[in-house]
């Protein structure tokens, strides 16, 4: 029978999540929704010393935004509840000590003075210090203290913690989904704390393999990062003898700075001017970090950007919607190596689904931009207009520059325009038109078009130059879309009086 498909995103509350964060929950969700499995959030708060207010509802905002749907999770609920570690922890204690009872973990008592003295010791002879077999009996732990020492330390009080005991030197196999077979021997390994009397909490370590064991996940899909410790991993699978349900496991390639050096930081983001948080972040200290949401980039545009840093369709296609890559992802096609994060695609990606808007939407885009320059603006002319610039925008926040002139009349007049169509006759020429374009009544796209042509016609005048120091009056600048278009939407009067301000701002010719 087919084990039914789990994954889970399993994030610290320590801050902002990392556009590395957020593609590794897409890659689980991607792989459970073709799967017809379950996506849970699962939010890993031992760490009570690194914990950040806010970060946990940051977490959860970034992923809805992003149309990644929680099946499982501290809001939404489910069977193996609760998701946040911090309210599982009676749980975690009966584990560590079956693996204690169980012969595969130990009590250590050694304090930090104790381990910083026997480190400077063995330094001094030029070895490198590890907790490790070598060590661990020489050391105030239950493998060399008496059972009723051992007792009688944790009846008075004294902290400990509990460490798993490494074998001394086996070979784990181990699978993964992306990288293939490896191999580990256990005598390049230390002995990893599970648990801490200190603060009655699990390591990272236990309360990831206990909590993925009873949320039975199936398959585990994590950072690089996450490698070297896939060995101690499959051996407490093992040892709690969990090794017929532990779940696969798939490790992603880092996200590489855009130099292609290092693992992408917030630094780099500061440093070549982009985000690396999904929404913006106001850390605890008041630093305030870039999103992508606020820096004006649409979610789709976001997630199909992030999906294709690591993985590779096989086709040519790189649009794609979140249906389509439930469809097409698979964890075969995952890259071993990093991907390098390059900011300009991520702007070509977010104009591509800028272009594909229809009108409608660029209107409800533009309006609250509009709005802000104190314009209300129909519904019916905001779509219009939206369908004039969207080929030319790649974020909203280029509207009002590429959208203002039609509400608005130019105070000023691009210099590299003026300097090549102010000049001659051309204003002179443009008054002329002026009379032409004031007689028409019914002020379309298709009367004024005819008319001004039949004028350039009947007059011989160069078409280019004209229309050019028409646009130039009218918009301020050599841009835009079809004049006859812009003409219409402007209107009539607005239109005469720009040409009446141009003349008057500019003189009759170009000195």
């Amino acid at each position: 029978m087919t084990r039914p498909v789990r994954v889970r995103f399993a994030p610290s509350p320590t801050g902002a999540l990392h556009i590395g964060g957020v593609r590794t929950a897409l890659y689980n969700y991607l792989f459970a929704r073709q799967r017809g499995g379950k996506f849970i959030l699962r939010i890993e708060d031992t760490d009570s010393q690194r914990f950040v207010p806010g970060a946990e509802e940051y977490i959860m905002e970034s992923l809805e935004w992003c149309g990644i749907k929680i099946d499982e999770g501290i809001r939404e609920g489910g069977p193996h509840a609760p998701y946040r570690q911090s309210e599982r922890k009676d749980i975690y204690k009966k584990y560590a000590l079956q693996l204690v009872e169980s012969g595969n973990a130990y009590y250590a008592f050694d304090t930090p003075e104790e381990l910083n003295a026997l480190r400077a010791e063995m330094e001094a002879k030029g070895e490198t210090f590890a907790y490790n077999h070598a060590v661990r009996t020489q050391l105030a732990t239950s493998l060399r203290l008496s059972a009723e020492e051992v007792e009688e330390r944790i009846a008075r009080g004294d902290q400990y913690v509990i460490r798993f005991k490494m074998p001394e030197n086996e070979s784990v196999e181990m699978h993964d989904m992306i990288r293939g077979n490896v191999t580990i021997n256990t005598a390049t390994l230390d002995d990893k704390v599970l648990y801490k009397s200190a603060d009655a909490l699990p390591t990272y370590h236990l309360a990831n393999i206990v909590d993925d064991h009873l949320m039975e996940i199936s398959h585990v899909i994590r950072g690089e990062e996450w490698l070297p410790s896939l060995p101690l991993h499959y051996l407490l699978y093992r040892a709690l003898g969990w090794s017929d349900t532990q779940p696969e496991f798939g490790h992603l390639p880092l996200l590489l700075k855009p130099t292609g050096q290092g693992k992408l930081s917030k630094r780099d983001g500061d440093k070549f001017g982009f985000p690396v948080f999904p929404l913006r972040w106001v850390a605890p200290d008041g630093e305030v970090s870039r999103g992508y949401r606020e820096d004006g980039y649409f979610p789709e545009a976001f997630i199909n950007m992030l999906a294709l840093l690591g993985w590779n369709p096989g086709t040519e296609q790189e649009l794609f919607s979140m249906d389509e890559l439930i469809n097409a992802f698979s964890l075969e096609r995952v890259s071993k190596s990093g991907a390098r994060f390059q900011p300009e695609k991520a702007h070509w990606f977010n104009g591509q689904y800028m272009h594909r808007k229809s009108n409608e939407e660029i209107g409800a885009l533009l309006k609250p931009i509009l709005k802000e320059h104190g314009i209300e603006c129909s519904d019916e002319l905001a779509a219009t207009i939206g369908g004039h610039i969207k080929e030319r925008s790649t974020f909203p926040a280029d509207f009002w520059e590429l959208a203002g002139y039609f509400f608005v009349a130019p105070t000023e007049y691009d210099p590299k325009g003026v300097k090549k169509y102010w000049k001659g006759e051309n204003p002179a020429k443009l008054l002329e038109i002026r009379e032409v374009l004031a007689a028409i009544d019914d002020f379309s796209i298709e009367n004024t078009d005819a008319a001004v042509h039949q004028w350039i016609e009947r007059t011989g005048y160069s078409a280019g130059q004209i229309i050019n120091t028409l646009r130039l009056s009218v918009v301020g600048a050599c841009k835009g879309p079809g004049m006859f278009d812009v003409l219409a939407l402007v209107g009539k009067e607005q239109v005469l009086a720009r040409i009446d301000a141009a003349v008057a701002a500019l003189g009759m010719a170009n000195e």
